[in-house]
Protein backbone atom coordinates (compact mmCIF):
# COMPACT_ATOMS: atom_id res chain seq x y z
CA UNK A 1 0.00 0.00 0.00
CA UNK A 2 1.27 3.18 -1.27
CA UNK A 3 2.00 6.20 1.65
CA UNK A 4 -0.95 7.89 0.42
CA UNK A 5 -3.52 5.05 0.37
CA UNK A 6 -6.01 4.93 3.08
CA UNK A 7 -5.88 2.12 5.10
CA UNK A 8 -5.84 -0.41 6.61
CA UNK A 9 -9.45 -1.71 5.82
CA UNK A 10 -11.69 -3.24 7.94
CA UNK A 11 -14.56 -3.12 4.99
CA UNK A 12 -14.66 -4.74 1.63
CA UNK A 13 -14.43 -2.25 -1.51
CA UNK A 14 -17.28 -3.02 -3.64
CA UNK A 15 -17.29 -1.24 -7.06
CA UNK A 16 -21.05 -1.19 -8.76
CA UNK A 17 -21.81 0.62 -12.14
CA UNK A 18 -22.82 -0.58 -15.27
CA UNK A 19 -21.59 -3.17 -17.81
CA UNK A 20 -18.16 -2.23 -19.45
CA UNK A 21 -17.05 0.53 -17.07
CA UNK A 22 -14.17 -1.32 -15.59
CA UNK A 23 -15.42 -2.93 -12.31
CA UNK A 24 -12.99 -6.09 -12.36
CA UNK A 25 -10.19 -4.56 -14.68
CA UNK A 26 -10.27 -1.40 -11.94
CA UNK A 27 -10.69 -3.66 -9.31
CA UNK A 28 -7.44 -5.94 -9.80
CA UNK A 29 -5.28 -2.92 -9.76
CA UNK A 30 -7.02 -1.48 -7.06
CA UNK A 31 -6.65 -4.72 -4.62
CA UNK A 32 -2.94 -4.72 -6.28
CA UNK A 33 -2.24 -1.73 -5.05
CA UNK A 34 -4.10 -2.04 -1.62
CA UNK A 35 -2.82 -5.36 -1.08
CA UNK A 36 -5.83 -6.78 -0.58
CA UNK A 37 -7.33 -10.06 -2.34
CA UNK A 38 -9.76 -9.25 -5.18
CA UNK A 39 -13.15 -11.37 -6.37
CA UNK A 40 -15.34 -11.03 -8.65
CA UNK A 41 -18.71 -11.68 -8.15
CA UNK A 42 -19.48 -13.05 -11.90
CA UNK A 43 -16.33 -15.53 -11.78
CA UNK A 44 -17.93 -16.60 -7.74
CA UNK A 45 -21.60 -16.83 -8.97
CA UNK A 46 -20.23 -18.98 -12.25
CA UNK A 47 -18.43 -21.33 -9.86
CA UNK A 48 -21.05 -21.63 -7.79
CA UNK A 49 -23.30 -22.42 -10.39
CA UNK A 50 -20.81 -24.31 -12.28
CA UNK A 51 -21.91 -22.82 -15.29
CA UNK A 52 -21.68 -19.53 -17.46
CA UNK A 53 -23.67 -16.87 -16.85
CA UNK A 54 -25.03 -16.42 -19.85
CA UNK A 55 -26.59 -20.52 -19.43
CA UNK A 56 -27.35 -19.39 -16.31
CA UNK A 57 -29.86 -16.77 -17.86
CA UNK A 58 -30.90 -18.75 -20.72
CA UNK A 59 -31.95 -21.54 -18.46
CA UNK A 60 -33.08 -20.07 -15.56
CA UNK A 61 -33.72 -16.49 -16.10
CA UNK A 62 -32.74 -13.52 -14.79
CA UNK A 63 -34.63 -13.39 -11.05
CA UNK A 64 -32.93 -16.65 -10.25
CA UNK A 65 -29.46 -15.64 -12.08
CA UNK A 66 -29.73 -12.56 -9.09
CA UNK A 67 -30.76 -14.49 -6.22
CA UNK A 68 -27.88 -17.07 -6.60
CA UNK A 69 -25.58 -13.56 -6.99
CA UNK A 70 -27.36 -12.06 -3.84
CA UNK A 71 -26.42 -15.62 -2.14
CA UNK A 72 -22.96 -15.30 -3.85
CA UNK A 73 -22.19 -11.70 -2.78
CA UNK A 74 -23.70 -12.45 0.73
CA UNK A 75 -21.35 -14.90 1.16
CA UNK A 76 -18.30 -13.10 -0.26
CA UNK A 77 -19.28 -10.23 1.90
CA UNK A 78 -18.68 -12.45 5.12
CA UNK A 79 -14.85 -12.66 4.14
CA UNK A 80 -12.08 -10.69 5.28
CA UNK A 81 -11.62 -7.35 3.78
CA UNK A 82 -10.98 -7.43 -0.25
CA UNK A 83 -11.71 -5.31 -3.26
CA UNK A 84 -14.99 -7.20 -4.92
CA UNK A 85 -16.19 -6.00 -8.34
CA UNK A 86 -20.04 -6.99 -8.58
CA UNK A 87 -22.28 -7.41 -11.74
CA UNK A 88 -23.92 -4.50 -13.44
CA UNK A 89 -27.39 -5.53 -11.62
CA UNK A 90 -26.16 -6.23 -8.67
CA UNK A 91 -26.26 -2.82 -6.77
CA UNK A 92 -29.88 -2.29 -8.28
CA UNK A 93 -31.29 -5.37 -6.33
CA UNK A 94 -32.44 -4.22 -2.94
CA UNK A 95 -31.47 -6.71 -1.11
CA UNK A 96 -27.96 -7.21 -2.48
CA UNK A 97 -27.84 -3.16 -1.99
CA UNK A 98 -28.62 -3.62 1.58
CA UNK A 99 -25.77 -5.82 2.39
CA UNK A 100 -22.97 -3.98 0.57
CA UNK A 101 -24.49 -1.06 2.29
CA UNK A 102 -23.98 -2.49 5.62
CA UNK A 103 -20.98 -4.72 5.08
CA UNK A 104 -18.78 -2.79 2.72
CA UNK A 105 -17.40 0.45 1.12
CA UNK A 106 -19.82 0.82 -2.19
CA UNK A 107 -17.88 2.81 -5.08
CA UNK A 108 -20.32 3.39 -8.33
CA UNK A 109 -18.00 4.20 -11.16
CA UNK A 110 -19.56 6.22 -13.58
CA UNK A 111 -19.02 6.58 -17.41
CA UNK A 112 -19.90 7.98 -20.21
CA UNK A 113 -22.76 5.89 -22.03
CA UNK A 114 -20.93 6.03 -25.46
CA UNK A 115 -17.95 4.78 -24.16
CA UNK A 116 -19.82 1.62 -22.46
CA UNK A 117 -22.13 1.35 -25.60
CA UNK A 118 -17.83 1.14 -27.65
CA UNK A 119 -16.27 -1.12 -25.03
CA UNK A 120 -19.35 -3.80 -25.21
CA UNK A 121 -19.96 -3.52 -28.75
CA UNK A 122 -16.34 -5.40 -28.47
CA UNK A 123 -18.23 -8.52 -26.36
CA UNK A 124 -20.87 -10.65 -27.36
CA UNK A 125 -20.71 -12.39 -23.50
CA UNK A 126 -23.28 -10.34 -21.75
CA UNK A 127 -26.63 -12.00 -21.94
CA UNK A 128 -28.64 -8.61 -21.24
CA UNK A 129 -26.92 -7.10 -24.41
CA UNK A 130 -27.56 -10.37 -26.68
CA UNK A 131 -29.07 -9.03 -30.13
CA UNK A 132 -29.80 -5.60 -29.07
CA UNK A 133 -28.07 -1.87 -29.62
CA UNK A 134 -25.60 -1.71 -26.60
CA UNK A 135 -26.60 2.36 -26.71
CA UNK A 136 -30.17 1.23 -26.22
CA UNK A 137 -29.86 -0.98 -23.54
CA UNK A 138 -27.19 1.31 -21.73
CA UNK A 139 -29.43 3.93 -22.22
CA UNK A 140 -32.45 1.80 -20.42
CA UNK A 141 -29.88 0.90 -17.64
CA UNK A 142 -29.37 4.21 -16.41
CA UNK A 143 -32.89 5.46 -16.04
CA UNK A 144 -33.59 1.97 -14.27
CA UNK A 145 -30.00 1.82 -12.06
CA UNK A 146 -28.67 5.16 -11.68
CA UNK A 147 -30.90 6.02 -8.27
CA UNK A 148 -29.47 2.95 -6.71
CA UNK A 149 -26.18 3.59 -8.00
CA UNK A 150 -25.93 7.11 -6.31
CA UNK A 151 -26.61 5.44 -3.38
CA UNK A 152 -23.19 4.29 -3.39
CA UNK A 153 -20.75 5.65 -0.45
CA UNK A 154 -18.70 7.25 -3.34
CA UNK A 155 -18.83 8.62 -7.11
CA UNK A 156 -15.72 8.14 -9.16
CA UNK A 157 -16.22 9.12 -12.61
CA UNK A 158 -14.21 7.31 -14.83
CA UNK A 159 -13.62 7.98 -18.66
CA UNK A 160 -11.44 6.28 -21.52
CA UNK A 161 -7.83 6.79 -19.64
CA UNK A 162 -6.08 4.17 -18.00
CA UNK A 163 -6.99 2.03 -15.26
CA UNK A 164 -4.67 3.86 -12.96
CA UNK A 165 -6.08 6.99 -13.32
CA UNK A 166 -9.50 5.35 -12.14
CA UNK A 167 -7.48 3.20 -9.45
CA UNK A 168 -6.27 6.89 -8.06
CA UNK A 169 -8.91 8.60 -8.07
CA UNK A 170 -11.15 6.13 -5.86
CA UNK A 171 -8.17 6.48 -3.46
CA UNK A 172 -8.10 9.83 -3.23
CA UNK A 173 -12.46 9.35 -2.89
CA UNK A 174 -11.89 7.00 -0.70
CA UNK A 175 -8.95 9.36 1.76
CA UNK A 176 -11.95 12.30 1.23
CA UNK A 177 -14.94 10.29 2.71
CA UNK A 178 -12.26 9.09 5.53
CA UNK A 179 -11.25 12.24 6.30
CA UNK A 180 -14.64 14.18 6.51
CA UNK A 181 -15.98 11.59 8.52
CA UNK A 182 -12.97 12.16 11.39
Amino acid sequence: MSSSSPGPFTKTIALVGLSGVGKSSVGRRLASALGMPFRDADSEVEAAAGRPIPEIFAQYGEASFRDGERRVIARLLTEPPHVLATGGGAFVQPETRRLIKEKAISVWLKADLDLLARRIGRKDSRPLFAGKDPAEVLAAQARDRYPAFDEADITVETGDTPHQATVEAILAAIAQQAEATR
